[in-house]
């Protein structure tokens, strides 16, 4: 029996349709676009109508942005901001809604299709300049909270995510199954959002915000 081809379905969204008619071109055949919109609201339709495999949505659009769309879709479906931004604060709010990936629009045609099959299977992608400004985040609280966040295992697990290295390669690396993997990824990814959850209600008691 001759192997076939994952096609996946995609939603794009963003406000510019130049954008996302460049977008579909280099897509290519993995992926099968099954919807489009320029602004959250409709995006958040369209997604639960279609349920794609895949949504490729920008930061910034009209009705709370791709924010407003991860945090309404990332749970059953996989989401990849596509962005100008390389913002710290942009990338690390996107991560905390529920995106699995944060690239900017430069990305070359053949990287983004690749870091969006990745996506489609629920790997995290990060443009490498942003990947590292996670890194950061956990270095940050660690020293904030006098003790690190992450396990050993998680912080090299979190490198090698870091440096664009796939779930099966990062398993033949550290001799774990692909699956324990991404169990690490998930466990920190939890771990991302509890701090900075953590973070918010420290500052809001500390200044009297109710």
């Amino acid at each position: 029996m001759s192997p076939q081809v994952h096609t996946w379905k995609v939603v794009l969204a963003d406000d510019h349709a130049i954008w996302r008619d460049g977008v579909r071109v280099d897509l290519g055949e993995d992926f099968r676009v099954v919807g489009e919109a320029a602004d959250a609201p409709a995006a958040i339709e369209v997604i639960g109508r279609t349920r794609p495999d895949l949504v490729v949505c920008d930061l910034a659009m009209p009705g709370g942005g791709g924010l407003a769309v991860a945090k309404a879709c990332a749970e059953f479906t996989r989401l990849v901001m596509l962005t100008v931004s390389e913002a710290e604060r942009d990338l690390l709010d996107a991560v905390a809604a529920g995106a699995v990936g944060y690239l900017v629009k430069s990305t070359p045609p053949a990287e983004l299709r690749a870091g969006l099959r990745r996506a489609a299977q629920g790997e995290p992608v990060f443009s490498p300049s942003l990947a590292a400004l996670v890194l950061g985040e956990f270095r940050r609280l660690a020293k904030g909270s006098g003790a690190s966040p992450l396990s050993d295992r998680e912080r090299e697990v979190l490198q090698h995510v870091a440096r664009g290295h796939t779930y099966r390669e990062i398993g033949e690396t550290l001799y774990i199954a692909e699956k324990t993997v991404e169990n690490h990824v998930r466990n920190i990814l939890g771990k991302l959002h509890l701090n900075r959850k953590h973070e918010l209600m420290r500052y809001a008691l500390e200044h009297g915000i109710e």
